[in-house]
This record gives structure tokens, sequence and C-alpha cells, in this order.
């Protein structure tokens, strides 16, 4: 009963840290000496198994190929933001977001071909960690995960949740590790490709850690607001009259004043 008590009593813990907003410049982080630890363990991964491996796959596969792993992969999960476009009342979307997905899996050739976006069906990027934000959750604390990289109370979460929505879990297969792990390797690899022009804006921060943590966060707080996040709250307000910027809602993301000519 103690274990289970003490289980109930950090899960509440990590719901009740994921009900605050903070800015994506001052996080909630209070496991940064164990995240950067993460982060370092992380960087040394990548420096000599991951990016090595990305380096091989970018010189002996053509671009063309790449991409086609890269619309195979991105088709494959795009289930997940069907399933959180209507979670997210945006019922247009989805009917949308359902066509592409269709599209792409037949007349793509089961996706390997972005087929969608050149009829003119828009992708887009939905997943539960942005359905909570959207209603109204918190990010909560920011954490470093092994192997994984950044995320947060909210989009921890949202990763357990998503998985139901990914039919690659429903695959009678999906048990058998060799095949798992040359998907999730060759997935994996193409990913690290497709980010090696970004290598050098990293390496060029005095403090990566930071610079990612805080990248990862605004990435994060414009995709729940699909690209308008509300302007952080400096209590301002407190001091004046700003009924003419209205304040963001679930569902309703805060809009900026309209441009004068």
């Amino acid at each position: 009963m103690g274990r289970l008590q003490r289980c109930c009593s950090i899960a509440a813990a990590v719901l009740l840290a994921s009900c605050a907003h903070h800015p994506a410049d001052d996080p909630s982080d209070p496991l940064e000496p164990v995240n950067r630890a993460m982060w370092t363990f992380n960087s040394k991964a990548d420096q000599y198994v991951l990016k090595p491996a990305a380096k091989g796959y970018v010189a002996v596969t053509p671009g063309l190929a790449r991409e086609g792993v890269t619309n195979f992969f991105s088709n494959l999960i795009y289930p997940t933001t069907i399933v959180n476009d209507f979670f997210q009342a945006k019922f247009t979307q989805g009917a949308a977001d359902t066509g592409r997905f269709v599209v792409n899996s037949i007349w793509g050739i089961g996706g390997l071909v972005d087929v969608g976006t050149r009829v003119g069906l828009v992708k887009h990027d939905e997943d539960f960690g942005q359905t909570l934000g959207y209603w109204g959750m918190g990010e909560g604390w920011y954490l470093m995960i092994p192997f994984l990289g950044p995320s947060d109370n909210r989009d921890l979460l949202g990763r357990g949740v998503d998985m139901f929505s990914n039919p690659t879990y429903y695959l009678p297969g999906r048990y058998d590790l060799p095949h798992y792990l040359a998907t999730y390797v060759l997935d994996s690899v193409n990913r690290r490709a497709n980010a090696l022009p970004s290598d050098s804006l990293l390496e060029s921060q005095f403090d990566t850690y930071l610079f990612v943590r805080t990248a990862y966060l605004q990435h994060r707080q414009a995709l729940v607001y699909d690209g308008n996040p509300p302007p952080d709250d400096l209590g301002l307000s407190d001091y004046g009259d700003d009924s003419s910027t209205p304040s963001a809602t679930p569902g309703n993301p805060a809009q900026p004043p309209p441009k004068t000519k």
C-alpha cells in the first residue's frame, strides 16, 4: 500500500506541475542538474553513434530516396494528427487531413510520394501533447529524456497516449524485436540526417542546453497555438487597460491587434 501511495503522490505532483504555464525563456526546470547530465549523455551518443550514421546514410543514399523515407514515416504516423484534429474540435482540418492520409496512402504508394501536398492538402502537425495544451494544460517541468531528447510533463503524457493512435501499435509483428529495431533505427537515422544542416547553429551557441530548451519550448508553444502564441504576461495588466488585446482561451488562441496602415 505504501508503494501505491507513493506512486499516486508522484503522479499527482506531475499532473499538478503540468497545470502551470511558464514562458519559454523562463521555464520550470527543477531537474536542471539531471537534465544537463542527460543532455551531455545524448550529445555524446549523437557525436559517436547517430551523427556518423546519419552522415554515412546521406553519403550512400540518393536525396530522392531519403525524401521517400521521410514521406513514408510521416504518412505512417499521420493518423495521430487526424485523431488530435478531432480532439481539438478542428473538424474541417480533421476531414482534410483524413483526405490527405488516404491520398498519400493510395496514390502516393504507401506514403512514399507526398501527393497530398501537390494537390493542395496542407500537412499539419498535431499530437496529444498539443491537445492538452489547446484545452488549457500547462507544460509543467522541462525534461531531457535519454535517447529521445527534450520534452516536458505534458508532452511526456502525450507520447503515451499517442502510442494508441499510431497504426504500428496494432500490427501483428510489433513485438518482433529485429523488425522493430530496424524500423526504429532507419527512422532515427533519417531524422538525424534531415537535421544535419542545423548542426552549425547549435555548435555556435555558448550554452547548448539553454538554447535547445528555449527552442523546444518555443516550438511547442507555437504548435499549441497554431503559430500565434499569446504574449507573455509581464504583469502590465495590473497597471493599465489591456482590453485591446484579447486573451487566449481554450480553443481560442489570442489574436494580435490588427496592423494599422
